[in-house]
């Protein structure tokens, strides 16, 4: 019931957004010269998987975690797209092509090893990585990995369709400040 959910309301999501999506990246091309940002992420039983998202970075930022990067390395544009969440909007592409859904757990780097470790302490890697979920709305990010896990463990097991749209809702009204960065 969720993939079905989780397809039909990415499939909408990408046709009602479009026109946003399209002056999103024409803007940022003008910001970075390369408005769309690619990164290879751990997915469902850990299998490697291409999220796709705005660039909200300068171009020649290293590839950590938000939490490791420098807040000088975010873009006028990026702070915007980061504030508002719309940076995330091309991952409806991922959720629509089945490797994420719109609520799970975040998707980690391969070089979170921690993360990693406690994650699969957990068995979180036992469901499809989503765009937002019980960590986000509560502002728990990577750079606390054991409490991550443990909050994704906790909404793996309390995961119904009211708690689905709870956290759908909790995110488009603006709960949770997205990823943290490092003060200068």
């Amino acid at each position: 019931m969720i993939r079905l959910l989780d397809f039909l309301l990415a499939l909408f999501g990408l046709i009602v957004t479009f026109p946003f999506l399209v002056l999103i990246f024409i803007i940022g091309l003008f910001d970075t010269g390369s408005p769309i940002f690619t990164q290879q992420r751990v997915g469902r039983n850990k299998k490697p998987f291409t999220l796709v998202k705005f660039r909200t970075m300068k171009v020649e930022t290293a590839s950590v975690a938000s939490h490791l990067a420098s807040a000088a390395s975010i873009t006028p544009l990026g702070g915007f797209l980061r504030k508002t969440k719309l940076d995330e909007l091309p991952q409806l592409w991922n959720v629509l092509k089945g490797e994420m859904s719109l609520v799970g757990p975040r998707p980690g780097l391969f070089n979170q090893e921690e993360l990693t470790v406690e994650r699969d302490k957990q068995k979180v890697f036992d469901v499809r990585p989503g765009i937002t979920g019980l960590s986000q709305v509560n502002e728990i990010d990577m750079s606390t990995p054991e409490l991550l896990a443990k909050t994704d463990r906790e909404m793996i097991e309390t995961m119904n369709i009211g708690n689905y749209f709870k956290y759908i809702f909790m995110t488009v009204g603006g709960k949770g400040a997205g990823d943290r960065v490092k003060k200068q």
